[in-house]
């Protein structure tokens, strides 16, 4: 597989709390130099950046983020504003204690709410792997896939780890058909990105890809 056709799967990412709009522009300009799938920013750079891109590249924006513990109101006007200001991708936190407590009825009515929120617009459900037993994520599995989510992603890059192959195997043998999976947080070479590739994912949430690409050092998310 040769390097656009994993850059075309790119979330090309840059979340630390730190981040100026300098940096964020960077990653913009990176982007469409690129044609990576979208950018993936905080959402207070979402209408500065979709302005400054102009629809050249999509953006995508993160809910809940990175603890996933607020409440579903939050995180449904957090999703509606991020859509307003441009946003055309959301990557929203369960709430992983509802998990832990089994209650997977509720994790998915949240889902279900910002996924009527997105309409059309692209939801992803990030499930923080490193933190879930294997049945939980496998239970996860089940639950985006009835609550109608785009696609289920491993991993905020905020918590113990990131994406694992086995983690992105296990989601290709459990979700729906109409799932798609999203690999994040540490894939830290081109040949790792091609094999998250070729286990099942289709989109790869990383900021060291492309800095791999321009032979910069790889350091990040």
């Amino acid at each position: 597989m040769d390097k656009k056709e994993i850059l075309k799967h790119v979330d090309h990412t840059l979340l630390l709390q730190g981040a100026t709009w300098e940096e964020i522009r960077q990653i913009c300009d990176d982007a469409m130099a690129y044609q990576t799938a979208s950018v993936c920013i905080p959402p207070s750079y979402v209408k500065q950046a979709a302005e400054y891109m102009q629809g050249k590249i999509a953006v995508c924006t993160v809910i809940g983020f990175p603890n996933g513990n607020m409440t579903t109101k939050a995180k449904e006007f957090e999703t509606k504003d991020a859509l307003a200001n441009g946003a055309s991708e959301i990557d929203m936190v369960i709430n992983i204690g509802w998990v832990k407590d089994r209650r997977y009825d509720l994790v998915e009515e949240e889902i279900r709410t910002l996924k009527a929120a997105c309409g059309d617009k692209i939801l992803k459900v990030i499930i923080e792997t490193c933190l879930l037993t294997d049945e939980e994520k496998v239970e996860m599995c089940k639950t985006v896939t009835r609550s109608g989510a785009d696609y289920i992603k491993t991993s905020t890059g905020f918590s113990t780890a990131g994406a694992t192959f086995e983690d992105v195997k296990l989601f290709a043998e459990n979700v729906g058909p109409d799932v798609k999976i999203k690999a994040a947080g540490g894939i830290a070479s081109l040949d790792d990105a091609e094999k998250f590739l070729e286990l099942g994912a289709d989109r790869l949430g990383t900021s060291r890809i492309i800095k791999l690409v321009k032979n910069e050092e790889a350091t990040g998310y």
